[in-house]
C-alpha cells in the first residue's frame, strides 16, 4: 500500500488526488479479496459509500490541473 501511495504522490499533481485514489483502490481491492478469500458480503451502505468515493475521484481526475495556476496568475497581474 505504501509503495503505491508513494508512486501516486510522485505522478499526481496534488496530494489530495493521490490520497483519494489510494484509498479508493484500497477499499475496492479489500472488497474483492474479501469476497474471493473469505466469502464476505458487503452491505448496501458500503456500496453507497464507495460509489460516492468513486464519484469524487472522478471529479478530481477530470478537473483541469491548471485552474489554480491560472487563478494565481490573474491575481499577480
Amino acid at each position: 500500500m505504501w509503495t503505491f501511495f508513494a508512486k501516486a504522490l510522485h505522478y499526481s499533481s496534488s496530494s489530495a488526488t493521490a490520497t483519494v485514489t489510494t484509498t479508493a483502490s484500497n477499499f475496492i481491492s479489500s472488497a474483492f479479496l474479501g469476497k474471493l478469500l473469505f466469502g464476505e458480503t458487503r452491505a448496501l451502505l458500503w456500496w453507497v459509500g464507495i460509489s460516492v468515493t468513486l464519484c469524487g475521484l472522478l471529479l478530481l481526475h477530470t478537473a483541469s490541473p491548471h485552474t489554480e495556476q491560472q487563478h494565481s496568475e490573474k491575481k499577480d497581474k
